[in-house]
């Protein structure tokens, strides 16, 4: 399976003076290739767990465990390779379920036997999908919308999957805000 070029990641902070720097540049140190869906990546490229978020010259936020969503009022970014769907549909429901909780997640996954889906699943965030390298199409219950490169989502706590259906990889960046479900919105 094809993969997709590697990115440069900078980080900046302050000196001792408060002039700004490069706190941190090059490869996130943070990665995860899915056991359960081969081919699906996570590049942790920063988090924050509080709002605001602090500015300071704290350790690289990424060097933990992958979790799906942020923490109570924090955000994410990260980049997520998506291999075609005849991956990700080979994948059994069980391993679908697997899939969530190596994400740190395992109640998210939403998918079962009849799901359009086997990846559907749903968060209780403000979610900033953009796709970067190929085409992506996003699914919800009873629509399918075709994104490609420069497309940008905007994904208020729904239902979801994300669909690959060439035969090449993609990739999208995430920017993920802790949300909380509106009176009457909960899935």
């Amino acid at each position: 399976m094809q993969t997709l070029p590697s990115f440069k990641r900078v980080v900046t902070g302050h000196d001792a003076s408060g002039k700004a720097t490069v706190a941190i540049s090059g490869p996130t140190p943070s990665v995860f290739a899915l056991q359960a869906v081969p081919g699906t990546v996570f590049h942790e490229i920063w988090n924050t767990g509080a709002a605001p978020a602090p500015i300071d010259n704290g350790d690289d936020a990424t060097l933990k465990p992958l979790q799906l969503s942020p923490s109570a009022l924090g955000s994410l970014i990260r980049v997520v390779d998506i291999p075609p769907d005849s991956v990700q549909n080979a994948v059994t429901a069980e391993a679908a379920a697997q899939a969530f909780a190596e994400i740190g997640q395992a109640h998210a996954g939403t998918g079962s036997g009849d799901s359009r889906h086997r990846l559907m699943h749903c968060t209780e965030t403000v979610d900033y999908g953009i796709v970067t390298e190929g085409e992506v199409w996003l699914v919800l219950d009873d629509q399918d919308v075709r994104l490609s490169r420069g497309d940008v989502v905007v994904q208020r706590g729904t239902n979801h999957a994300w669909s690959n259906r060439t035969e090449q990889m993609a990739r999208m960046v995430f920017i993920l805000l802790d949300g909380q479900f509106a009176q009457g919105i909960a899935p």
